[in-house]
């Protein structure tokens, strides 16, 4: 049928990839393998596991293949993707346990192996943080790996079809993506995932246009249906009108032209128009990432999640281990900081090779979680602790603690941190004796007590994802609610103004490392409250650093000022996107 005799129906998901495209759908659905369930007699017993020993080896060699084929076309970076499918596959926990299982009962390997898998994809779904709870779309693609070898199953691809198309699926794994042949695919579309899954990454690297997180889009599309994606606002638009197309050409082009002016922008210094200068890092979760980062001509590293050295092999890394991972960041960033927050694991991001350490919590986002997990296991934060001071010895390393809720947590953990320096010097460690210790803000309590915090901290780092969280009491997870998720509610912006000015009257600087900072909408109000320093994910910094070259620090304030006589939400946004369009407008 042809589209224009069709109603438009506009659905609206997540932005993940940036493009537009235009173009019929291929639908592409992953199904649940089908496994079969029996008993195995105890003779069988040698010869099922040789063929799980098999299949593992021949899921190896599988992704071994993508990831030289990956790293050929596509470079070295793109292809440490997929180590994080090799180490799945090496993770002594996931096949111990299936052993272990397959041995204390009488059934096949395969229903064995996709029970432990399943309980691990379970696991880290739950995750709090968006880019390790992704990790569960890891190992679910290597389980899937396994399954058809043992099966003895081909694997599905996206690498032969007619035409070019526009792939809608309910999932898509990294491999598939990669196998994706780049001059047929249009643009992909999928039900779920999110912007940090490892397909997307894939795709952004393709440079395929993608949005995600449409719910159930293939089931109420079929093959042929003609759809436009807009990867830059997460729109899919179907059946569009031939003014619709007009529109998006016109915006493609325009798209791009900003596209080009902001990575011009990034190379260039971070002051704005009054001659303020604003400091801009990086969010990093592994050392891989350092060189990406320094691309976008970030400033060192704002914020080192290490909770993703304790959960990439599901065992708890050594002190050794930590001390040269830190250390390699330390070295490579030079005369740049470096701030390092100790682990933010319990909880909503328990170790699956470790349940001894956790239990279930009706609600984990309350519950035993960063600092108070460190604080209950103390020889683990003490191990983390030396790494990192050991580490300042090679770099401008800066320290902070996660989750803090009062002078009482923030004094222990100093308290051990001071023990630690006494250990390392006894063993003639090196370290630096002066490296700044921060507090996270991020608990309103904590936000409510910043002023006894700041006589106790060499700086602020405000955590806003899970500041706003708590503040308004919205599961930012759960999809009923996540649009009451607000950065522009008034209590969120007095909240803010509060926690800068008693830092400022103590003396100490204030970064805000949440989502808040990198979205280019919201930028001049934390400038204009008095932010210090912005610290983002990598890829955002061209755009929010464009912003800061296209406006005065003195209009910043008034925008403040302005907001702060709102009582609603709605206008506190509006000021805000006004700012935001007359500046990239004039720019």
């Amino acid at each position: 049928m042809d589209a224009r005799n069709t109603p438009e129906i506009a659905v609206q998901g997540i932005a993940a990839s940036p493009g537009i495209a235009h173009g019929q759908v291929l639908r592409h659905i992953q199904c649940d393998l089908e496994l079969p369930v029996y008993q195995v007699k105890p003779e069988q017993r040698a010869a099922e596991q040789e063929r799980f020993d098999r299949a593992l080896l021949a899921t190896r060699q599988q992704i071994q293949r993508i990831k030289a084929e990956v790293e050929k076309n596509l470079g070295a970076d793109e292809a440490r993707i997929f180590d994080a499918h090799l180490l799945v596959l090496e993770d002594q926990a996931l096949i111990g346990e299936t052993e272990r299982e397959f041995e204390t009962g009488s059934i096949n390997i395969e229903a064995c192996f996709d029970k432990v898998a399943k309980r691990y994809i379970k696991a880290f779904s739950e995750i709090d943080d968006e880019y390790l709870r992704e990790r569960a779309g890891d190992i679910r693609d290597v389980a899937q790996r396994v399954l058809q070898n043992l099966l003895g199953r081909v694997e599905q691809t996206l690498s032969n079809f007619e035409g070019n198309r526009v792939i809608v699926a309910n999932d898509i794994s990294p491999s598939e993506t990669v196998g994706m042949d780049r001059n047929k695919v249009l643009a992909v579309i999928t039900d779920s995932g999110s912007r940090t899954s490892h397909a997307v990454i894939v795709a952004r690297t393709l440079r395929v246009p993608a949005v995600v997180g449409t719910r159930d889009l293939t089931k109420r599309i079929v093959d042929g249906d003609w759809v436009l994606v807009d990867g830059y606002d997460g729109a899919v638009i179907l059946n569009p009108s031939e003014q619709t197309l007009f529109r998006y050409g016109k915006i493609q082009v325009k798209r791009r032209n900003i596209e080009q002016r902001l990575l011009e922008a990034s190379r260039l210094p971070s002051v704005t128009l009054d001659g303020a200068g604003v400091m801009l890092r990086a969010n990093i979760e592994r050392t891989d990432e350092m060189e990406q980062v320094r691309s976008y001509s970030a400033k060192g590293v704002g914020l080192f999640r290490t909770e993703f050295l304790y959960l990439q092999g599901n065992r708890i890394p050594s002190e050794e281990e930590q001390f040269q991972i830190y250390k390699a960041a330390a070295e490579f960033f030079g005369d740049e900081s470096v701030t390092i927050r100790t682990l933010d694991l319990g909880g909503d991001k328990p170790m699956p090779g470790n349940p001894g350490m956790f239990s279930h919590e009706a609600n984990p986002f309350l519950g035993m979680r960063a600092i108070r997990f460190c604080l209950e296991h103390e020889h683990l934060f003490r191990d983390q602790l030396r790494a990192i001071l050991r580490a300042s010895a090679f770099g401008k390393v800066l320290l902070m603690y996660p989750m803090i809720s009062g002078p009482e947590e923030l004094d222990r953990a100093n308290e051990i941190l001071d023990e630690c320096r006494v250990e390392l010097r006894g063993r003639g460690v090196a370290f630096d004796e002066k490296m700044p210790v921060g507090t996270m803000i991020e608990i309103p309590s904590a936000a409510m007590l910043s002023d006894i915090l700041a006589a106790k901290s060499d700086f602020f780092s405000i955590g806003t994802n899970d500041l706003i969280q708590y503040m308004l009491a919205i599961d930012r997870g759960n999809e009923r609610i996540a649009h009451l998720y607000e950065p522009a509610h008034p209590a969120v912006l007095r909240m803010l103004r509060h926690i800068v000015e008693q830092a400022h009257q103590a003396g100490i600087k204030v970064c805000v490392c949440g989502e808040m900072a990198g979205d280019p909408r919201y930028v001049p109000l934390l400038l204009g409250l008095g932010v210090d320093e912005l610290s983002m994910a990598g890829s955002l910094i061209p755009a929010v650093k464009f912003l800061i070259r296209a406006m005065n620090m003195a209009d910043a304030k008034s925008l403040v000022a302005e907001a702060l006589k709102q009582n609603k939400t709605a206008k506190i946004k509006a000021l805000c996107n006004a700012f935001y369009t007359a500046r990239m407008t004039e720019k």
